[in-house]
């Protein structure tokens, strides 16, 4: 890894924006005046040439760098120091564009990297359109735990990737634990319409009893009538709790159908709700 300086540019501006203040503190009546400021402070900042960089402005320091391992680098050096990554570095990666990628999937297949590094490298992919991680993230969850933030963070990447993802998830998910079966789901439930996704989303709801208000959502989505049968018995169900009996409504009521009638006086999330008047 190059040893680029760690600068932590948020400190520079607050030191900037405090003296700015301080010269111009009779321009403002109040803090809201200020704060509608803040854009051409900003401004003022980038375009002011700096003795801690070497009298060149923050707004171009980065774009003198272009060499992807040079700013992928320099990314997780920050992440190292625990020293906030500059937008203007993320802002030149994404604007170097294609030859990052690359890199940034090298930091993402890195499991000794931080995670925050890692964070950072999905969303700077999504933001740059980056097909290039598809079958990583489809692979992340075929064995996850139902909470995992980075992995989640790669779902919304594939949902954006659009209907391309569809067909390697289909090939993938039957080999994916419970939790990353119902993870691929979710991203399948964006595309409706593809052959065999209900009656997986089906069988997840009825092995999956403690996720079905989750579930319910994606069959919902998913917009295939024939998952009423199966709404409408567990819509009846003893011993179902109220919240996920909503949620079981809801999914039946956008597929068309009529829930049965039922009554909750003596569920806590009832009776919690009833308090609240939310019910």
């Amino acid at each position: 890894m190059s040893q680029m300086p760690v600068i932590n540019f948020d400190e520079h501006f607050a030191d900037y924006m405090s003296a700015w203040m301080k010269e111009h503190r009779n321009r403002y009546k109040n803090y809201d005046e200020m704060e509608a400021d803040m854009p051409r402070i900003y401004m003022a900042f980038l375009n002011a040439r700096a003795p801690w960089l070497g009298s060149v402005t923050p707004g171009s320091y980065f774009t003198q760098f272009e060499d992807p391992k040079v700013l992928v680098d320099w990314l997780e050096e920050y992440c190292e120091e625990g020293v906030p990554v500059p937008e203007l570095l993320m802002e030149q990666i994404t604007t170097v564009g294609r030859p990052c990628e690359k890199r940034l999937l090298e930091l993402l297949k890195n499991d000794d990297a931080r995670d925050e590094a890692r964070m950072t490298a999905i969303g700077l992919l999504r933001e740059m359109g980056s097909e290039l991680p598809k079958m990583l993230y489809i692979t992340w969850q075929l064995d996850r735990a139902e909470k995992d933030e980075m992995k989640d963070n790669a779902l919304e990447s594939l949902v954006e990737m659009g209907s391309q993802v569809v067909q390697p998830i289909l090939q993938n998910i039957r080999a994916a634990n419970p939790a990353g079966q119902e993870a691929l789901l979710e991203v399948l439930s964006h595309f409706p319409g593809t052959p065999g996704v209900t009656k997986l989303a089906m069988k997840l709801f009825e092995e999956r009893k403690d996720r079905r208000a989750v579930l319910a959502g994606y069959l919902a989505k998913l917009g295939d009538d024939q998952a009423l049968p199966l709404l409408m018995k567990a819509a009846e169900e003893p011993g179902l709790r109220y919240l996920t009996f909503i949620e079981i409504r809801n999914a039946i009521e956008e597929l068309g159908g009529v829930c049965p009638e039922r009554e909750f006086d003596e569920d806590p999330e009832y009776e919690a709700l009833r308090d609240l008047d939310l019910t």
